[in-house]
């Protein structure tokens, strides 16, 4: 594994760290393609929270930009997963193929 690899892994790392971006990844799985416009619908958070955690999503290379679309004056962004790293997805609580493996629990689920 080279050094390039390296970067790459640990910009994932660090964005997977945090519970926002977690749940973003999973409702992009879900959704796919989906738009940050959609995830804040769907999470119930501020737009301006998620647009800025897909941002960081994108730059460490964990979703990319995959369609966009004029809406009232601007363009809707879409966007897709794009990790297919094993131990990625296990920090996602997601198997290789991207679906929750039975009998597990959802960390950032409320009760």
């Amino acid at each position: 594994m080279g050094d390039a690899d390296n970067t790459n892994h640990n910009e994932l790392l660090v964005a997977l760290r945090h519970p926002l971006r977690r749940q973003i990844l999973r409702a992009m799985v879900e959704s796919n393609p989906i738009s940050p416009r959609q995830v804040s619908d769907s999470l119930r958070e501020p737009l301006s929270n998620v647009s800025y955690h897909v941002r960081v999503l994108a730059e460490c290379g964990a979703v990319a930009l995959v369609d966009t679309t004029p809406v009232r004056g601007s363009m809707q962004h879409f966007y897709s997963p794009t990790i297919d790293e094993p131990w990625a997805l296990a920090v996602l609580g997601l198997s290789e193929n991207g679906e929750p493996p039975e009998g597990g629990e959802n960390e950032d689920q409320a009760p």
